[in-house]
């Protein structure tokens, strides 16, 4: 028996940032630097399959560019060398990304939402830069035990909407880069089935292997 979903809780969308003395200063810059030297760039993440390895394959496919993935042992070793110019990019999400964009340690060229995010409002969306059908976002959502009776997923899903609409709720999450979302128990069904069918392709596509 499938366990029951109740609610989407957050999104957090993710920032593709670049050391600050790379020459691209657009998506579209390093788009093209990356079709003049295929097999030549490469770009971090925070393992193999993690979140990072699945969003930059994607963007792999949505560009058609050959680009060398460089896993590394957690996200903090991966953008520090990013932002030392040894790999020229990196898909972090908002919440551990923007302070390194803050503090000036790396530049952000795209945003991966389908909206600007209120907590970099400079930073162009991921469409808006020229890719398109690239939007990303990690999310946590609440999914009951199989067998939890109607009733009770209908009372836990009232209360995660009444509490994702106060203000202080909402503000906390947006200073982390994250949007405070709710969704009916069909809505998160369907949005995990779209996710799974996004991510088996990437997987499928990229070849890439559990360790």
């Amino acid at each position: 028996m499938a366990s029951p979903t109740v609610s989407l809780l957050v999104t957090v969308p993710v920032l593709l940032v670049i050391p600050p003395s790379h020459p691209a200063k657009t998506l579209a810059e390093l788009v093209a630097l990356a079709k003049a030297q295929p097999g030549k760039l490469s770009y971090a993440s925070s393992g193999n399959g993690s979140a990072q390895h699945l969003a930059a394959e994607l963007f792999k496919m949505r560009t058609g560019t050959d680009i060398q993935h460089v896993p590394y042992k957690g996200g903090a070793l991966a953008v520090a060398d990013v932002a030392a110019g040894h790999v020229p990019f990196y898909f972090g999400n908002m919440s551990s990304a923007l302070p390194q964009v803050r503090g000036g340690r790396v530049r952000a060229l795209a945003v991966t939402s389908a909206g600007r995010s209120p907590a970099a409002p400079d930073v162009p969306t991921i469409a808006e830069a020229g890719v398109k059908d690239c939007e990303i976002s990690e999310w946590n959502a609440l999914i009951a035990p199989a067998g939890t009776p109607p009733q009770v997923i209908a009372r836990l899903n009232a209360e995660v909407a009444r509490i994702m609409r106060l203000e202080e709720i909402k503000a906390k999450f947006a200073d982390l880069g994250a949007d405070a979302v709710g969704s009916t128990p069909d809505e998160l069904a369907a949005f995990l089935r779209a996710e799974m069918t996004k991510w088996a392709e990437v997987v499928k596509t990229a070849n890439i292997k559990a360790e």
